[in-house]
């Protein structure tokens, strides 16, 4: 026994013990701030659990199982097409609900097997800051200018991030490309149209199922028929389901009927024949092939990692920053005096400290929305958005074994100060 560690954790025991005992229980400020803590997590449960997290959920799985690593090899590596692997890389995370430390294994595996520093560093920083479901939920919560900025931001941020990376470091990159590293074959399996198609499906239901209402056009007909547009895809779901995946098609059939009479009995309330479906897609996966049953193992493995996170990050939130128009136990002012207003101070503070701070995937979203109700500037809160779920201090580390400290610290900077000047330049323009 360690003397040392034990010395460690009795400290552990003694800090918790202290402020559990130094609670203020029973003071305003305090009570409410628990209260918010937990209305907020309540609402966040009610209105982006079902629609937003578990579709993602699948459709990360799916990418576990189905997207084998020398296909993604074979558009960011050295011989790929510049404009292509640069496509490629920047828009990867359109179907990656992944944080910044899941995506860091595969960029390490591409990037030592001799994908370019340019693309591989594209495709860190996009795989945790474009993905659907960040984006469609930042516009749902946070209104849809800063959706939009959010997705435009992310892609072009990837890029020149990827051109600067590979310009800065392009002696040391020479000479390592210079060595031919071979990349591994790709290996049998669908044609891509398939995959694509499949993906798209999934895509599709987490799209349209959070489609927010809007003031008229295109996008309120498809708020007006956003279930039946989500029908339609989770229909499509089901014949490749069976079709490419070997699902029974009694099993598809049952299940069918089911959603639609319940679809049918609960017209007003959709989550009842979603929870359903879900629920049946998880038995025919769990009854069905090898495929199927990794499919899930990996989709079931992805919600064990994010929930716990997400939820700790919803009450956290709710706690410290409340509700918009509702104070948690940080006072409003403090906020204002750090990240209010649209100053290049406000936007660097929000930017190293988003940068520093661990999200899990969407976690970004409530805290922001906290944020920008007790007074933060909205381009301090663009600033955090594309800094944030793209960094944190453990991914800092892994980044920093497996480029080095120069390359590390060069990618921080970047990330860091364009963030800055993009949430600067956002306020102006959002007033």
């Amino acid at each position: 026994m360690s003397l040392r560690e034990e010395w460690k954790k009795l400290a552990v025991f003694i800090g918790g013990f202290i402020a559990i005992y130094s609670m203020p229980i029973g003071t305003e400020r305090f009570d409410s701030a628990i209260l918010e803590a937990f209305y907020l997590a309540g609402w966040y449960a009610r209105e982006h659990v079902l629609f937003c997290l578990i579709p993602a959920f699948f459709i990360a799985g799916a990418i576990a199982v189905f997207i084998s690593q020398a296909s993604v090899m074979k558009y960011l590596g050295t011989g790929a097409n510049k404009v292509l692997a640069y496509g490629v890389a920047s828009v990867s995370g359109s179907v990656l609900a992944v944080c910044s430390c899941t995506i860091l294994p595969l960029f390490a595996g591409i990037y030592k097997m001799g994908a370019g520093l340019g693309p591989a560093s594209a495709f860190l920083y996009s795989g945790p800051a474009v993905n659907v479901l960040a984006i469609v939920l930042t516009a749902a919560v946070l209104g849809p200018e800063l959706g939009l900025a959010r997705a435009v931001g992310a892609v072009v941020f990837s890029i020149i991030i990827g051109l600067l990376m590979a310009f800065f470091f392009r002696k040391e990159e020479h000479e390592r490309t210079s060595m031919n590293a071979v990349m591994p074959q790709e290996q049998g399996g669908r044609p891509l149209w398939q995959t694509t198609l499949y993906f798209a499906s999934m895509v599709g239901i987490l799209v349209f199922a959070n489609w927010g209402r809007s003031t008229g056009g295109v996008s309120e007909l498809i708020y007006q028929n956003k279930w039946v547009l989500t029908s339609l895809f989770a229909a499509a779901l089901a014949v490749i389901m069976v079709r490419w995946l070997r699902v029974k098609i009694r099993y598809m059939v049952v299940s069918a009927a089911a959603v639609a009479a319940l679809a049918f009995m609960f017209r007003g309330n959709p989550a009842v024949p979603f929870t359903a479906g879900i629920v049946l897609l998880i038995s025919i996966l769990a009854k069905g092939t090898d495929e199927s049953r990794d499919w899930l193992e990996q989709t079931w493995g992805f919600t064990l990692q994010i929930v716990p996170l997400l939820f700790a990050g919803v009450l956290v939130s709710g706690f410290l920053l409340g509700r918009p128009g509702e104070a948690g136990l940080i006072p409003s002012g403090w906020i204002e005096a750090s990240v209010g207003g649209n100053s290049l101070a406000a936007n660097f503070f929000a930017s190293f400290v988003g940068a520093f701070m661990y999200f899990a995937t969407l976690t970004e979203v409530p805290i922001l929305q906290g944020l920008l109700g007790s007074g933060m500037g909205k381009g301090p809160a663009l600033a955090l958005l594309l800094a944030g779920p793209a960094l944190s201090l453990p991914s800092m580390l892994v980044i920093y074994g497996i480029l080095g400290a120069r390359k590390t610290s060069v990618y921080v900077a970047l990330v860091i100060v364009m963030a800055t000047l993009s949430g600067w330049m956002f306020g102006f323009m959002a007033g």
